[in-house]
């Protein structure tokens, strides 16, 4: 058995800067971790069954990220064992944090250890990125400057600020917001030194306003203390503060169906760092 963290991420910034001919979106943005994590348990079995044993509402084991890839991992592997996989979820889903994606690594980095398979992170990365664009980060476990379809990974090093996040009662569509017709497709590339100078936004963010009320609320409410930012297509939204302490001051203040979390961001993923306890026997 092995118990393992799947943090959140942050889009630290998100620019759009074309569209493929297969549909796929061209775009430059930063990935930072942060402590706020789901928790997941795997548990090897003798036969081929692969179960999750925590019910998720309005998602389907069939549909879950987690199931696919262990599924993936196991048909790539020619595995002989079965795993059950239980899930303590914190991450909001439908709010820009990659809570599927990150999950999905999870797996993929746990069982690659349980089943002994020794894979690379770049195979684990190969097999992930079929699951989901944002799942290589993940794999990797390093914050990183990505472009192309977010698969081409540079590793960074931002500051790891502390942030006020908060998650309105709204769950974003990332296709619809993907589909939009409004959506701006052709943001000029920047280059890493842009954004550590502080440039950068979120390209998603206009149509989300439009589309979600509640989201373009929560925006607006924050910027009366910083420069308010959302993360991936919402509805997650983000502020930088200089401490623990002074996030908790401006969450008591917020409305009481939003969903407030104080967090840091995190350069290296407590994935990676639990694993290698592992692998040393501690």
């Amino acid at each position: 058995m092995l118990t393992l963290p799947a943090p959140a991420k942050l889009n630290l910034f998100l620019h759009i800067t074309g569209r493929r001919d297969d549909g796929y979106h061209e775009l430059q943005t930063v990935f930072q971790f942060i402590t706020l994590h789901d928790v997941i348990t795997l548990t090897t079995r003798p036969d081929q069954q692969i179960n999750r044993l925590t019910d998720c509402p309005g998602l389907p084991q069939e549909e879950d990220l987690l199931v696919k890839a262990a599924r993936a991992l196991s048909a790539y592997g020619g595995v002989t064992t079965g795993v059950d996989i239980s899930i303590d979820k914190n991450i909001p889903m439908g709010a820009g944090l990659g809570g599927g994606s990150s999950d999905a690594a999870t797996v993929l980095c746990g069982l690659n250890q349980l089943w002994n398979l020794h894979l690379s992170n770049t195979e684990l990365a190969s097999i992930g990125l079929k699951l989901g664009a944002d799942v290589p980060v993940f794999v990797h476990g390093h914050a990183a400057w990505a472009e192309g379809t977010g698969n081409i990974l540079t590793s960074i090093d931002p500051p790891e600020n502390h942030y006020l996040l908060i998650v309105p009662p709204v769950h974003v569509s990332t296709a619809k917001i993907f589909a939009h017709p409004a959506l701006t497709r052709d943001s000029s590339p920047i280059r890493i030194a842009d954004f550590l100078e502080g440039h950068g936004h979120n390209d998603l963010e206009v149509v989300v306003r439009k589309e979600y009320p509640e989201v373009d609320k929560t925006i607006n409410w924050l910027q009366q203390y910083a420069n308010a930012r959302m993360t991936g297509t919402g509805a997650g939204i983000f502020i930088s503060v200089k401490s623990a302490q002074a996030g908790q001051d401006i969450a008591r203040k917020a409305p009481p169906d939003w969903r407030c979390f104080i967090t840091q961001g995190l350069n290296s993923s407590p994935l990676h760092d639990q694993l290698s306890r592992f692998t040393n026997g501690v």
